[in-house]
């Protein structure tokens, strides 16, 4: 099945068509260097690293860009503030940004082009424009003309008279029109600059990713991403640049993802709901994160709860557990009666194959969760319905099915642990948690079980209670009995 993905220019699902054969390029909106990385953020970084793992799992060759910007109004101010070089403070947050993505297992792009070390590129990018009557110098400023480019409001859904009408934009008698957007600032004092033909000063914003897509993916290339807050004007602006300077089209697809919200309300410091990565990680593993970022479709809205995030750690406990039961089975018997169902055997064997539709279907990781835990599911109630002497056939579809969830885990970057090992570390911080040894549970679990061998279910009943009143919950199975702490 082809992939299909949503086109934020078309508003439609397209199939993605490499304009090299085999062959996606992908450039991606990096941070603005001057803070720490909040959840926001988490999301874009972990979503274009999943799309990066799954495209490359279907056999594509990526070429995976992701810029930094390194020189802001924004790093600027900052820089002022703590009294360090703006320079300093830049790469002081670029190398925070490492520390986090290199905790979220987030894979590093292929090229990380920072905004400085372009300079060069985007003077000759504005040059181009002004060649062609699209950009104007003013004052030591360039602008760009935004009523000089047709197309200008496509990506966004926005008419220039409307945003003219309804613009709260200060008045700037340099600009032609009051939509105009900068493309080269002029400097002011003690501000970094770079000289220029039209005097010394710095690239605005959106000239940065317009130059280093252009230098490294080509004028076409097959994927821009971001969040939705860069559609406009950030992304309207660089497809203004890019195709005012070429005449060509510039990304085939734009890729989107939804916010973060916290309690259903948009993340901000003023709200003193603002969250960084390593506030959510000194709570909870990355696999977590991970996996509460993929159970909504990268699209759609993501509301962060203390609930969601114990719903994903409760998640990523089921495929260790069901990966650790994998490992751990018996050996199988020939001769041996199968006790697996033809539903069942066939939601298993089909499990790589739906997961794929999911995820081709737009990269639903929501959906495609759905199949993995419906599976697990199935394997668990296998596993504990196994006699003492199970099946071949069963305990051959019990490790194929395991190798696949862990085949389809890795996409979205989980599980990658030893499952056995995961397991055994969350039981000594359960049983930390209890006042009462491993070694007493299995002694009354092992009392129970002689006296349900002489039917005294009374007996039973009370041992049950015990472990009940140190928060242990037993499970019984046709051969044993297992435990965990009750939830």
């Amino acid at each position: 099945m082809p992939i299909r993905i949503y086109n934020t220019l078309s508003r439609k699902k397209e199939l993605l068509q490499p304009l090299e054969e085999n062959h996606v390029k992908l450039y991606v909106c990096g941070i603005t260097s001057y803070d720490y990385c909040h959840i926001g953020h988490a999301r874009s970084a972990l979503v274009f690293d999943m799309v990066v793992r799954y495209l490359r799992y279907q056999g594509y060759r990526v070429t995976f860009v992701r810029n930094f910007t390194d020189v802001d109004d924004k790093i600027i101010a900052r820089a002022k503030e703590q009294g360090v070089l703006p320079t300093a403070l830049a790469q002081r947050f670029i190398d925070e940004f490492y520390r986090d993505m290199d905790e979220l297992g987030v894979l590093r792009p292929d090229i990380e082009p920072k905004a400085t070390e372009h300079i060069d590129e985007m003077i000759a990018l504005v040059q181009e424009l002004i060649d062609r009557g699209l950009a104007y110098p003013a004052g030591g400023d360039v602008y760009y003309r935004v009523d000089k480019f047709a197309d200008y409001g496509t990506l966004s859904g926005r008419n220039l008279e409307d945003m003219q009408a309804g613009a709260r934009i200060g008045v700037n008698a340099q600009k032609e029109h009051p939509m105009d957007f900068v493309l080269w600032k002029k400097a002011k004092p003690g501000e970094p600059k770079w000289e220029s033909p039209w005097g010394p000063g710095r690239p605005g914003w959106h000239i940065e990713c317009s130059a280093m897509s252009r230098k490294y993916l080509g004028e076409t290339f097959d994927i821009h991403g971001g969040g939705k807050d860069l559609i406009f004007p950030h992304h309207e602006n660089e497809i203004a640049q890019s195709c005012g300077a070429s005449g060509k089209s510039f990304a085939s697809i734009w890729m989107h993802h939804g916010f973060v919200t916290i309690k259903d309300e948009k993340m901000s410091k003023s709200l003193g709901n603002f969250l960084t990565i390593r506030d959510v990680l000194r709570e909870y593993p990355a696999e977590v994160l991970r996996l509460f970022i993929f159970s909504t479709q990268y699209r759609n809205p993501l509301d962060f709860t203390e609930d969601a995030l114990r719903d994903a750690r409760t998640s990523l406990d089921r495929i260790y557990e069901c990966l650790a039961m994998v490992v751990s089975l018996p050996a199988g018997h020939a001769g041996a009666t199968s006790i697996v169902s033809k539903k069942d055997r066939r939601k298993l064997l089909n499990l790589k194959d739906h997961f794929i539709q999911a995820m081709d279907n737009d990269f639903n990781t929501a959906q495609a969760l759905g199949f993995l835990f419906d599976a697990i599911k199935v394997m668990n109630k296998i596993g504990r319905l196994l006699p003492e002497a199970p099946a071949a056939q069963d305990i051959e579809l019990l490790k194929s099915a395991g190798t696949t969830v862990r085949e389809v885990s890795d996409i979205l970057g989980v599980a990658g642990r030893d499952p056995q090992q995961y397991v055994e570390e969350k039981k000594k911080k359960l049983l930390a948690s209890i006042d009462i040894t491993e070694e007493e549970i299995n002694r009354l679990i092992k009392q129970r079980d002689e006296a349900r061998k002489k039917k005294d279910w009374t007996a039973s009943d009370v041992v049950r209670d015990q472990l009940l009143e140190h928060n242990i919950e037993l499970h019984d199975g046709p051969d044993k009995t297992s435990w965990e702490v009750k939830k």
